[in-house]
């Protein structure tokens, strides 16, 4: 485990601690962003134990944050932070959301942490070590036929698209559908617990942790058009070997 991993996963949890101290609270004040996406106090404050706490170790790398913002790198590197995705789920005491850590350089995220404080979960890998949860190789499913396969969306409405993608309509080929989102989604890929997680519509902040996390677990990921996913691809689709080539194929062969 490289010092980048092994501070991001110590950091990560911190965070994860801060924002437990607001996770159920009834008097927590919600607030709106100019892209009617919701923010609390918990978000802001884990971002900037994140960034500080980052800096100071690694003071030459960049960041680009969900709440505040990019700093320049002046080293190659850039540390890409979510301090909680999920924020609708974490508003309404559902313990599925996650503070995320991913770790840019040349355009390739090197390394992944996504903790899920409420469920006492802490995924992580980095590029040529494998995928681990809670300190435990995991791996993707090896489910091939999407009549078995268990497919997951942050909402039904990704589902239901008007996009004429072969992504519209898994939900009638595959043999179970749930909404289990956001970043939680993602990482049930990675651990074998799913099979295919389809988001249409992220950020490079929602992406970057996520990345080396399903592939080291031998998974695949591509954006919505069938190209090689990254930071800045329109969103991302998270899957195993024998459905991710399915679906690419699907996606190659659309009108």
């Amino acid at each position: 485990m490289t010092k980048e991993l092994e501070l991001a996963l110590e950091i990560a949890v911190e965070a994860g601690k801060l924002t437990l101290k607001y996770f159920q609270q009834r008097s927590l004040k919600v607030e709106q962003k100019r892209d009617k996406s919701p923010v609390t106090e918990a978000d802001k404050q884990a971002e900037k134990l994140i960034r500080s706490r980052l800096s100071k170790a690694f003071p030459k790398d960049g960041f680009l944050g969900e709440e505040s913002g990019e700093k320049q790198s002046k080293s190659g590197r850039r540390w890409v932070i979510d301090p909680i995705d999920g924020t609708k789920s974490f508003i309404h005491s559902v313990p599925l959301y996650g503070n995320m850590i991913g770790l840019e350089a040349n355009g390739e995220v090197l390394l992944g942490v996504v903790n899920f404080p409420a469920l006492n979960q802490i995924y992580y890998a980095e590029q040529g070590g494998g995928a681990f949860c809670n300190f435990q190789r995991i791996t993707v499913s090896t489910v091939k036929k999407f009549s078995d396969a268990l497919l997951c969306a942050t909402s039904e409405d990704y589902i239901f698209g008007n996009s004429a993608s072969p992504l519209d309509e898994l939900r009638g080929q595959t043999g179970l559908f749930r909404t289990w989102g956001d970043c939680y989604g993602h990482c049930l890929v990675a651990s074998g617990n799913a099979d295919i997680m389809i988001d249409p519509k992220m950020n490079p902040w929602d992406i970057a942790a996520l990345l080396p996390i399903v592939t080291e677990a031998g998974g695949m990921c591509f954006d919505y058009n069938g190209n090689p996913a990254s930071i800045f691809g329109k969103g991302l689709v998270s899957t195993n070997q024998p459905l991710g080539e399915a679906l690419l194929k699907k996606l190659r062969n659309r009108s």
